[in-house]
């Protein structure tokens, strides 16, 4: 009826949730997420892959608002390959990074959002950097979304500097499985990217065969 007040669930902010993660080795980068889409306690979709490519050997891990994420997305593989036309060669992680962080930092106020870019190009070889409403910052490791805060511990504890292809790819499923155990917004399969100079290798992973940290 007129004049009667809208329901609260209208005007609340819709909560999401998800686990993502990259990590550099020497020589490349691997990426992991889980596939889990919620809207508040709805899962909206339990398979979505949140590693989206923005280049032929530069992905980035998707997690805020999914239609936001992918917007982002999209928008920057649409850039880079005007710039990797322009400039005649593939484009350095670095510039899709920070081609990232200047469209979160212009659009900050309506794009809930945040991408882990990584990939690997001839000049740095392997990287992973952070982007957050105009953070720009790159690191041996990052992980974030809802689920990260539940394994900061496990990833300080068990990172080592020098690990390789394979002990990365283990330590990225070990902490999906992790998150995806705690966190009620995460869960379904775990996507993994790994990518190096020879290009990318994309796998998944269903919920039964990942790893388990307790007496069944």
């Amino acid at each position: 009826m007129l004049g009667e007040a809208e329901p609260q669930w209208l005007s609340e902010e819709v909560k999401t949730g998800t686990t993502i993660i990259a990590i550099e080795f020497n020589g490349g980068v691997v990426l992991g997420s889980d596939s889990r889409v919620s809207a508040g306690e709805s899962v909206v979709n339990r398979v979505m892959n949140k590693l989206s490519p923005l280049h032929d050997k530069i992905y980035c891990a998707l997690s805020g608002s999914a239609a936001d994420a992918q917007t982002i997305a999209e928008m920057v593989n649409y850039q880079l390959d005007v710039h990797s036309m322009e400039i005649g060669e593939d484009p350095q992680v670095r510039s899709a990074a920070t081609l990232v962080k200047n469209i979160s930092y212009k659009y900050k106020e309506e794009l809930s959002a945040h991408l882990i870019v990584a990939g690997w190009d001839r000049r740095e070889g392997g990287q992973v950097f952070a982007t957050l409403k105009g953070l720009l910052t790159r690191q041996p490791f990052a992980v974030g979304g809802s689920g990260s805060s539940y394994v900061y511990g496990f990833v300080d504890a068990e990172y080592r500097k020098g690990m390789n292809k394979k002990e990365c790819q283990q330590f990225v499923v070990n902490t999906l499985s992790l998150a995806m155990n705690r966190d009620g917004s995460s869960g379904g399969v775990a996507y993994l990217v790994t990518i190096d100079e020879h290009g990318t290798e994309e796998k998944v992973i269903l919920g039964n065969d990942l790893p388990t940290f307790f007496d069944q």
